[in-house]
């Protein structure tokens, strides 16, 4: 009201009344930027680093549908379905893309170079490959969650041992052609001699040669074992595979642990990273990118590892859980 008695009165002139409504108008409506993220996984059993990704992001502000859209897909290492999703986020110029684990790195890497298009990975491995120039500064345009594979290995057979002392003989069946095993063999071989172990190493290719060897053993007086850990790779990843060494172990009343699996309750103990946890860990990264820093100035962050001790079935074998091994878990399975 009083500005219509204004304008009558000829205090405020017109024109200017006209242009301030205006430019008020354009800043009101202006459009918000929304972001376009191509996500390229290769394991199932890693969906949930998307997911903790997503959770992330939308407590950073990001609210799917708003001001960001996610274009999540699935594809097996260097197939054909993989080299199509990775061209069509180049096509459609996304804004990041998001890869995990290894393998889907380093091909959506080759994918990006020529472009502005950046990459954070997740779940890799940044050791015997190009994958960054180093941990503080990884160079390019790609940044990410690493995986501490050699590290948590190392630590890994330390609990073995510190929770099942009398276990000189550890079998480890592995993928040599997976590119996470090279490394971590270099580092595990000569810890377990420090720690007077001796590694039963299985070259295998799939589930087959390894129900082979178990087999084999199976048919001789000394199984030629004293406990089974867990590699993190696909092989030992797989609940098929899983199922065969756990219910072997359990035949044997052999310890069996190492990596999270799908059924957790056989393991004497998990020593890992959470994939749901890594996955929030790459949100803090694209936000940093999507504010204007360049992807190969961000340091490669390393994730925290998860110690799960299971009581109940290390009572069951008989070991003897010391307080500080205890003390140390995350989470205690009575």
């Amino acid at each position: 009201m009083e500005i219509s008695l204004l304008i009558l009165r000829g205090k405020i002139p017109l024109a200017i009344l006209l242009f301030t409504v205006i430019f008020l108008s354009g800043c009101t409506t202006q459009e918000q930027k929304v972001y376009h993220v191509g996500i390229l996984c290769e394991a199932g059993n890693m969906n949930s680093i998307a997911d903790g990704f997503k959770a992330k992001m939308t407590e950073l502000g990001y609210v799917e549908g708003k001001n960001i859209v996610y274009d999540f897909n699935m594809a097996d290492f260097g197939s054909s379905e993989e080299q199509r999703i990775l061209k069509k986020f180049t096509d459609e110029k996304v804004d990041l893309i998001v890869a995990f684990p290894t393998e889907a790195a380093t091909a959506a890497k080759a994918y990006a170079q020529g472009t502005d298009i950046p990459v954070v990975f997740a779940q890799s491995m940044i050791e015997g490959n190009n994958l960054v120039e180093s941990v503080r500064q990884p160079g390019g345009n790609i940044t990410g969650v690493r995986d501490p594979g050699p590290d948590v290995t190392v630590k890994r057979l330390e609990v073995f041992h510190e929770l099942a002392p009398q276990a000189k003989r550890v079998y480890i069946p592995y993928d040599l052609n997976f590119p996470a095993i090279p490394p971590v063999l270099e580092v595990l071989r000569p810890t377990a001699s420090s720690l007077g172990i001796k590694l039963v190493e299985l070259n295998a290719k799939d589930i087959t040669d390894i129900q082979a060897d178990l087999q084999a053993r199976n048919s001789s007086a000394d199984i030629g074992m004293d406990a089974i850990m867990t590699l993190g790779q696909p092989l030992t990843s797989m609940p098929d595979t899983f199922a065969v060494l756990s219910g072997f172990a359990a035949e044997h009343n052999i310890p069996i642990g190492g990596i999270i699996q799908n059924d957790n309750e056989k393991n004497v103990f998990i020593y890992e990273s959470k994939f749901y946890e890594i996955g929030s860990l790459v949100a803090p990264l694209a936000d940093k990118i999507f504010k204007g820093t360049p992807a190969g100035t961000i340091p490669v962050v390393t994730p925290e590892a998860y110690l799960m001790i299971n009581y109940r079935v290390a009572q069951q074998l008989g070991l003897n859980v010391s307080e500080g091994l205890l003390a140390r878990a995350n989470e205690i399975i009575r």
